[in-house]
């Protein structure tokens, strides 16, 4: 079960940025509406230890690095 936390921690939240990214052409609203669903788990009690927050903070990091990666090169490009 842990596994799965991890893995999930691991990967939705940088997900969750770049779908976000994609649906508001916001960055910065992308990140915040993703942080406050990591916030409303913590909360209820779905994230359960600080490993899993470090983890989720680093995904957001690498989410939110790639989907500016993504709008720079889309700028360039049209």
């Amino acid at each position: 079960m842990q596994t799965v936390k991890v893995l999930s921690a691991l990967f939705l939240p940088g997900l969750m940025v770049m779908l976000f990214t994609r649906v508001s052409y916001n960055q910065i609203v992308a990140l915040i509406l993703t942080v406050a669903l990591i916030a409303v788990s913590v909360y209820k009690g779905y994230t359960n230890s600080w490993l899993l927050i470090v983890i989720d903070a680093f995904s957001l990091t690498a989410g939110f690095w790639l989907s500016n990666n993504f709008i720079k090169k889309k700028k360039k490009g049209a």
